[in-house]
Parts: structure tokens; C-alpha cells; sequence
């Protein structure tokens, strides 16, 4: 009967990609890792010179450097400016 079960089951004909480690799949050298890690990281580098821009401005505005302005801004959300 055991025989007759196996014999009736077909072999998928799909192929797994094996298990890879955590963040392993990061750092292999394949074509879509490749490209999706050089456009997150245009994407991170625009956004940090967004960041520092307005750092500057606000700065300029405010006379405050960045940790003053951060300073500032909690003591705002607190409610005690």
C-alpha cells in the first residue's frame, strides 16, 4: 500500500531557492540585489542631503545649532515654550 502511495505521487516541477541565512540574500551578488541596493541607497543619500539642507536653513532661521533646534522642538512638543 506504501508502495502504491509513493508511486502515485508526482515530483513537483517547481524548484525551491535553498534556505538561505538572515541577510544572506543581501549580500549575494545577484542582478535584482544588486540594482534594488544601489536605488535604496540613491534613495537614502537624496534624503540625507534633504535632511542636512534643512538642518542649515534652520539653523540660519533660528540661530540655533542642530542640537539646540532639536532641544527647542521637544521643549515645544512638551509644552514648555
Amino acid at each position: 500500500m506504501l508502495s502504491s502511495i509513493k508511486s502515485s505521487m508526482k515530483k513537483p516541477s517547481y524548484v525551491y531557492q535553498p534556505i538561505e541565512k538572515f541577510g544572506e540574500g543581501l549580500t549575494t551578488n545577484r542582478p535584482w540585489n544588486v540594482k534594488a541596493l544601489q536605488e535604496v541607497e540613491l534613495l537614502n543619500g537624496r534624503v540625507a542631503m534633504l535632511g542636512f539642507m534643512f538642518a542649515l536653513i534652520g539653523e540660519l532661521l533660528t540661530g540655533k545649532g542642530i542640537l539646540g533646534q532639536l532641544l527647542w522642538i521637544a521643549g515645544w512638543f512638551l509644552g514648555r515654550v
